[in-house]
């Protein structure tokens, strides 16, 4: 790998600012001053310093957004902007996309990432991992919607698995768990029971919550902890 993808892969300095730290003596490679930033390196062997501090190499990184309504969640779009613009500079480099998607007025949880096999892994329909939503419907929730959530849904291009429908003591706040996400699934299902939903926002995705402190728009790497709560940790 070069010297510069290295470190910019790193988040130590971005490519351009590579240079000036290769210039400036700043870079070490097994403790000998770098002299161009183009230079092969092992990244599993060979030991990489910024002024003085040695570089840990992250081949892939897993964020938590909580997403704001008004982004759609794909890498690129002609007329709306999309979710990985709100990735800041040091994890924008390795190029993340988002790990399923939420609907452009739907707020709430969404993975970011550059592993294709940890994206297959979540959204796979044969993992079955239940996403939790939050809703504000128009109308009460009835208990008999329960079991109608709970028997599935028939769609003309899919069949929604069984899914759980939970009533808060506001009966128009609920809360919705599927093991899919399609297209305006949450409010397809709540039309079929009469009901419009006018806000959603996304909780949790399998065991992993939506940390709360995170600013709507914000972006964080995921735990070791996070990550053995989606199963991807031993």
């Amino acid at each position: 790998m070069r010297l510069d993808k290295f470190i910019s892969n790193c988040g130590a300095a971005t490519r351009s600012e590579v240079k000036k730290l290769v210039k400036n003596g700043s870079v070490t490679v097994n403790g000998a001053i770098a002299k161009k930033p183009d230079i092969k390196i092992d990244e599993n062997k060979d030991v990489v310093c910024v002024s003085g501090a040695e570089l840990n190499y992250r081949e892939f990184v897993y964020l938590m957004l909580n997403k704001p309504k008004g982004y759609i969640s794909a890498t690129e779009d002609k007329h709306y902007p999309v979710v990985t613009e709100l990735v800041p500079e040091e994890y924008a480099h390795y190029n993340v996309f988002p790990v399923g998607r939420l609907d452009i007025d739907t707020e709430g949880l969404l993975l970011l990432t550059n592993d294709g096999q940890f994206d297959h892994y979540m959204t796979s329909p044969k993992k079955n991992i239940y996403k939790r939503y939050f809703a504000r419907l128009d109308r009460p929730a009835e208990d008999e919607d329960i079991e109608i959530f709970k028997n599935g849904m028939k769609f003309k291009e899919f069949t929604a698995k069984s899914a759980r429908l939970e009533i808060t003591e506001n009966p128009a706040e609920v809360y919705i768990e599927i093991a899919e996400g399609k297209f305006h699934q949450v409010k397809r299902m709540c039309e079929r029971v009469g009901k419009n939903v006018i806000y959603l926002k996304r909780v949790a995705i399998g065991s992993l919550p939506l940390d709360e402190s995170l600013e709507k728009g914000k972006v964080r790497p995921l735990t070791e902890d996070e990550m053995r709560l989606l199963g991807v940790y031993p």
